[in-house]
């Protein structure tokens, strides 16, 4: 297990918490491989029947390191962030996501994926794809109209804007927005209750809840990463993430 991803065990709820403050929780490769380890190790754990994700105070996810990622792109459905998502998306038991400060990219997406999202009221998200010349990823092209509508789903995937977490609920992406200092506290308090439910039956309403959706978000994953990976060696991606990481405007006036 990564040292930047970090595993507790308490009364039968794990929470998996991302562990790389000074970077905003940035994902890279290794974090990647950790996550889908410890999802799959939780899958099968009797003793685990709540999965928690949690950052930081300031920050949920920022998205994907860049750097890392240009470095080291994804490579069929054996690489990190491929092995991370169908763990998840796969995942049998009630998944909780704690939010606070920035969610960006994956750190939304993310959500998606989660049974219950508790934000905290400044919580700043963003889908910023189109921004830095990809398409969005881990199904949200289908879960994201399924959840709140084409016409809002466009809005926050073709603009790429920041977004409030009063527009999140609104939009239906998460459950409440509590005070920064309360969503954790929140999150653990709703995983407890539910670790005391009767752990089949929390299995087969979630895996009823999922089953009209999962196979046809797994085949979402599948087509969207057809078009997303050679799109992070196209000459927009490269020109967003150079200018994003040299801290400039990027040009996009030469592309047709």
């Amino acid at each position: 297990m990564s040292d930047l991803v970090q595993t507790t065990l308490k009364d039968r709820v794990l929470t998996l918490r991302l562990n790389r403050a000074d970077k905003k929780n940035a994902l890279t490769q290794e974090m990647y491989s950790a996550m889908a380890d410890a999802v799959k190790g939780a899958a099968a754990d009797a003793e685990v029947r709540v999965l928690v994700f949690a950052g930081s105070p300031d920050a949920f996810c920022a998205g994907n390191d860049l750097q890392d990622f240009l470095k080291n792109p994804p490579k069929g459905q054996d690489a990190p962030v491929a092995r991370f998502m169908r763990e998840l998306a796969v995942f049998p038991k009630p998944v909780i996501a704690a939010v606070n400060g920035v969610a960006v990219g994956i750190g939304v997406t993310l959500m998606l994926h989660s049974d219950l999202v508790y934000v905290g009221q400044g919580a700043r998200l963003q889908m910023p794809f189109t921004s830095i010349g990809i398409c969005p990823e881990f199904a949200s092209t289908y879960l994201l109209p399924r959840l709140m509508g084409n016409v809002r789903a466009a809005e926050l995937t073709l603009f790429g804007e920041p977004f409030t977490a009063a527009k999140a609920l609104e939009y239906g992406l998460v459950n409440a927005v509590l005070p920064e200092g309360e969503v954790e506290a929140h999150a653990q308090e709703r995983a407890a209750k539910l670790a005391q439910q009767p752990p089949n039956a929390l299995r087969v309403t979630k895996k009823l809840l999922r089953r009209w959706s999962q196979e046809t978000a797994l085949q979402a994953m599948e087509v969207e990463a057809e078009h997303f990976v050679p799109m992070l060696g196209m000459p927009e991606a490269l020109e967003a993430m150079t200018a994003f990481m040299q801290k400039r405007k990027p040009d996009f006036s030469r592309f047709s």
